[in-house]
């Protein structure tokens, strides 16, 4: 009777063990850091959690608002978050400006396949082509992705980057000063600046819009991050988060009205008919853009993706060289078929 005494205690410690593990995986917590705040573009991971596609995934997602690609990736790196959304170079440059970090975290799925960066001017200064920038004063905060990546774009235009003349200034400021005339050109996120310009009074036809991808600049733009141990010890929950994404950007791209209603229910304090526009903007001018329906939603290319690194690197000045295959892990993608989201 010892026998099988042991085998049913067993048995029950093994039953016990199945049932705890299930229940771990029923809610396996994920804190998931945006790239700003719960804009437009917010809705493709509000969406996924919204409409229960975490949860079928057996995940318990967390989704705070940022102030910054740079911090998203700070956050992620220090293990204060478990995934984030930021921008690529950002990415890159913390990964080669700290080659002895403990921890490093990594690209795991391309949600913007071009830079929404642009330069923007009004039309009554004149200025219709890189060209034209020469001698002008330029405005930007320091950290903007846009002034950052400019030397790329000047290199790809003719021009002399170490000859801009750049005027710094807070986020809030940077439309204000273009309106007033106290820069003559700005750079930001296309869907940001746009509708920042015409909160001011500037009307579309008034705005003269260099998009760096337009104009040579093959930078990726935000992706999905993971933190180092998130792709150590679990990798299925960056593989079921992925899925649910992808699912709910197929969601948010049929019909973007009906995912800023999900947007207004985490801030009600947005103004939806202008999130709604900023919502179609970026989806024509960074998600479904010829170069994602080439390459693959959610995917990079190789040889764009070390293109881009050499170009960080350089513009950047970052301490060590940055190497490709050190920021992007794209073993956890869903199927072609569960990537086939944007349209036809």
């Amino acid at each position: 009777m010892r026998p099988f005494r042991f085998l049913g205690c067993s048995a029950a410690l093994l039953i016990g063990l199945v049932s705890a593990s299930a229940s771990f995986a029923q809610e396996t917590k994920i804190k998931f850091q945006l790239d700003w705040r719960f804009e437009g573009p917010s809705a493709l991971f509000l969406v996924a959690k919204a409409r229960g596609y975490f949860a079928q995934e057996k995940l318990d997602v967390t989704i705070d608002a940022g102030n910054g690609s740079g911090n998203a990736v700070n956050r992620v790196a220090s293990g204060t978050y478990d995934m984030g959304f930021a921008d690529m170079a950002a990415l890159m440059e913390f990964v080669a400006n700290n080659p002895d970090a403990p921890a490093k975290p990594v690209g795991v799925m391309m949600v913007y396949n071009d830079t929404p960066a642009a330069v923007f001017s009004l039309k009554k200064s004149g200025i219709r082509k890189p060209a034209d920038l020469a001698g002008k004063k330029l405005g930007a905060p320091v950290f903007d992705a846009g002034r950052r990546a400019y030397p790329i774009f000047a290199k790809a235009n003719g021009l002399d980057a170490a000859k801009a003349n750049w005027i710094s200034m807070d986020p809030p400021l940077r439309e204000t000063m273009l309106a007033r005339g106290d820069v003559d050109a700005i750079t930001g996120f296309y869907f940001t600046s746009l509708l920042n310009l015409n909160a001011r009074g500037i009307k579309d036809e008034d705005v003269e819009v260099m998009m760096y991808p337009d104009y040579g600049v093959r930078l990726y733009g935000n992706a999905i991050i993971a933190s180092e141990a998130m792709t150590r010890q679990k990798p299925e929950a960056i593989k079921a988060f992925l899925r649910a994404f992808a699912k709910a950007t197929r969601d948010v791209i049929a019909n973007p009205e009906a995912a800023i209603k999900v947007v207004k229910e985490r801030d009600g304090l947005i103004d939806e008919k202008l999130e709604l526009r900023r919502l179609k903007l970026a989806i024509a001018s960074a998600i479904a853009t010829p170069h994602a329906k080439s390459e693959g939603y959610g995917q990079v290319y190789g040889p764009r993706l070390t293109l881009m690194a050499s170009q960080v690197s350089d513009a950047y000045g970052t301490k060590t060289r940055v190497n490709a295959e050190r920021v992007w892990n794209g073993a956890f993608l869903p199927s072609k078929a569960e990537l086939d989201v944007l349209p036809k």
